[in-house]
């Protein structure tokens, strides 16, 4: 451990009211929700793309921002993250259409009354977030060659990650600022590091499209992003709660120990 000296400015959460301390607490449990919600949605999204629903594998990263190179864009759904939303025996009845060539005549007689029945309550349109199936035009613009997501699409998504990650890991940090963690660089460093791997994390999406191995970086980056999450969170949850003031600390105050109110 390092002796370096307390920074003037510095308060650990000992020092801190009672009333900062409980608001901490709660944007931290809140904000852990929401983060395992969201991993559990991006695995949803983005596994079983390379045919295996169990993994979120290198090839899935790979089909998302680059595409198959040999399906469509709706087969690559339907055998993924849509694979659960039909059965199995009109899922092989749609995924034939479109390797036929997604024809007017079956698609009036059969896909039609399907699409209708199993997907326009998501894909109708009215949500821009979401393919539209609205019709056999909309639906023929899905059924060519997959090539990833497109890069408007691509730019669209950046800036809601950008913004967002950056407002929680801006939250989480000053939260963890209070703990006291030594030597100060690493903590410093567990701080920072979320945003270096947040800005290679959606660069990397641009990269992949052009160099499939970069898809290892978009991996790294999101791991990363959510280990220093996770050590930020119960490093801050421990030292708010349940241990004791440092002895730095105290030593600053000349007490044996710290009340809050």
């Amino acid at each position: 451990m390092s002796n370096t000296p307390l920074h003037r400015h510095y308060l650990h959460f000992s020092e801190l009211p009672t009333s900062m301390r409980v608001m901490q607490t709660a944007v931290l449990l809140v904000l852990g929700l929401a983060y395992m919600f969201a991993a559990l949605y991006l695995f949803h999204v983005y596994s079983g793309r390379d045919g295996n629903p169990n993994d979120l594998s290198y090839d899935d990263l790979v089909i998302a921002y680059a595409g198959s190179g040999k399906g469509s864009k709706l087969e690559a759904a339907l055998r993924g993250p849509m694979s659960s939303m039909l059965p199995p025996d009109e899922l092989s009845v749609l995924v034939s259409w479109v390797q036929k060539g997604a024809d007017k005549t079956q698609y009036e007689s059969t896909i039609k009354p399907m699409v209708e029945k199993r997907c326009l309550s998501c894909h109708d349109g009215s949500n821009p977030h979401l393919l539209n199936f609205n019709g056999l035009d909309n639906l023929q613009k899905v059924t060519e060659q997959d090539t990833g997501a497109d890069i408007f699409t691509l730019v669209r998504v950046s800036h809601i990650h950008l913004f967002g990650l950056t407002f929680i890991f801006y939250l989480v940090g000053t939260i963890f600022s209070h703990a006291y963690w030594r030597p100060v660089w690493l903590k410093a460093t567990i701080v920072g590091l979320p945003f270096l791997c947040l800005a290679m994390d959606v660069l990397s999406w641009y990269v992949v499209k052009l160099f499939h191995p970069f898809a290892l970086v978009t991996m790294a980056a999101g791991a990363l992003q959510g280990l220093c999450f996770a050590l930020m969170w119960v490093v801050s949850m421990y030292q708010l709660w349940f241990s004791g003031t440092p002895e730095a600390v105290m030593q600053r105050h000349g007490v044996d120990e710290i009340s809050v109110g």
